[in-house]
């Protein structure tokens, strides 16, 4: 089999015409006037929950209240004091394996499309996929219009946690809980990760 080059020296050979890139500064991305409405709005629309926390209320007593019945909690993040479990300290990430609610930090959200920026801040990142349950803490102010800006911010590298996506080497967009409905066009929660998603917008 011939290697990726060589092929991609046969593409380029036979070319007949070539075209500028073009260019995308005069792009007018879509805008909100009210981005914490749009982006509570998007995370209902793709199947998720967003919740906008009042200052001083204990988080952990509502992630209690929103998931009374579960029984294992994997954090690693330092106010979560009910977490029974921390991706910083399992031997390996099937240890992960039968969370009940995997809670995270986002970075930046995106109203566009209810994105949430999720650099890799743990050492296994299967707590982000493997929990049946998955809460996001977000700062409510760090919320940006569309995808340009969001990719504005990660090249800017500038408080969205862009340090520690280079510290890990990974990084992802989550919306929502896991869904698809590509079989028998039946919508089915939880088919690679979390059965349901929970932002909840903080005033940090």
């Amino acid at each position: 089999m011939a290697s990726k080059e060589d092929i991609l020296k046969k593409y380029r050979a036979n070319v007949r015409e070539r075209y500028d890139m073009p260019d995308l500064s005069d792009i007018k991305a879509i805008t909100y006037p009210d981005l914490l409405l749009q982006f509570m709005n998007m995370t209902k629309s793709v199947g998720g929950n967003a919740i906008e926390v009042e200052k001083g209320r204990d988080i952990n007593e509502l992630i209690k209240e929103l998931y009374p019945d579960a029984k294992e909690i994997a954090s690693n993040l330092p106010e979560i004091t009910i977490a029974t479990r921390n991706p910083d300290e399992v031997g390996r990430a099937r240890d992960l394996n039968g969370t009940d609610v995997g809670v995270i930090r986002g970075m930046f959200g995106v109203a566009e499309n209810a994105c949430v920026w999720i650099p890799q801040q743990m050492k296994e990142k299967a707590v982000c996929f493997i929990s049946e349950n998955l809460v996001i803490l977000l700062d409510k102010k760090q919320i940006v219009n569309n995808m340009h800006e969001a990719y504005a911010r990660l090249s800017k590298k500038e408080g969205c946690g862009a340090d520690q996506f280079d510290e890990y080497g990974y990084g992802s967009f989550i919306s929502g809980p896991s869904k698809t409905a590509d079989i028998a066009q039946v919508l089915v929660m939880g088919a690679q990760a979390a059965r349901s998603a929970t932002v909840l917008l903080l005033d940090e």
